[in-house]
């Protein structure tokens, strides 16, 4: 008996410490999107991370996408030849990389390098009380520092995204017509009769979400980092895990309220 009511203490405990952790990050959400429409505004730190989340990630979400949308027609081509429905690869690559493997691979690979950036520098600034004198020179560290990297990366993801369905298709055309033999005037025509606005507009939707998670937990888990090195460590494996999990719960809330119809 006193071991199942341990249990259920352990249990408690870790339910409970969870709900506390998701209404801080929910606090500090609400926090960083309430400095939006207060200044001032810090231009520079705006653009900085504009470049570094957006420009700076285009090869590896470029390449990410090229590989996702060849190895796609691969795949889509062994499964439907066992139906004679070969004819399919075109339309499914485009509807796959536009409305779920596009925004999600994209926003994980941001996620693996930008929630781990942010997290690593916001939390070596606590470690070495950069923070403290920000606030002491009576600059808001949420204005300065988190404000504009989660604006930057909600803007900068979904355009990522579009770019990384282009060339995610054009790495199921490639493969198509280099190893498919299809012809590459009918792949195209059949990409573009099937594939509709809203398969390309709800994915950069996901894209602006995901960016907002994606800095939102680098900031939270930087500046709530312990000290030392392992503090910042721990941080920012714990900002990439949690930006990663969220990316994958959040794409299947969107899909749900999307395309449940």
């Amino acid at each position: 008996m006193n071991v199942i009511l341990h249990l259920l203490a352990a249990l408690g405990r870790s339910a409970l410490a969870a709900l506390a952790g998701m209404g801080r990050i929910a606090l500090f959400a609400g926090s960083t999107v309430s400095h939006l429409i207060r200044p001032p505004f810090y231009g520079r730190e705006f653009t900085h991370a504009l470049v570094q989340i957006g420009w700076l990630s285009l090869p590896v979400v470029g390449l990410t996408a090229l590989f996702t949308g060849g190895a796609l027609a691969l795949q889509i081509y062994a499964g439907g030849a066992r139906f004679n429905a070969e004819t399919v690869v075109p339309s499914i690559v485009a509807i796959g990389l536009t409305r779920e493997l596009g925004p999600v691979l994209g926003g994980l690979m941001v996620a693996a390098r930008v929630a781990s950036s942010i997290a690593a520098e916001i939390g070596t600034m606590k470690v070495t009380e950069q923070i403290d004198a920000l606030t002491t020179l009576s600059t808001n560290p949420m204005k300065y520092l988190t404000l504009p990297r989660v604006l930057a990366a909600t803007l900068a993801v979904p355009l990522l995204v579009g770019v990384g369905d282009v060339i995610g298709i054009m790495g199921g055309f490639l493969v198509a017509i280099g190893r498919l033999d299809f012809n590459a005037a009918t792949y195209m025509h059949n990409t573009l009769d099937f594939l509709e606005a809203w398969d390309v507009i709800s994915g950069m939707i996901k894209g602006a979400v995901f960016g907002f998670i994606v800095a939102l937990m680098g900031c939270y888990y930087g500046m709530n980092s312990g000290r030392g090195a392992q503090g910042v460590g721990r941080a920012t494996k714990a900002a990439v895990v949690a930006a990663s999990v969220l990316i994958l719960a959040s794409n299947y809330v969107l899909t749900e309220v999307f395309f449940s119809a």
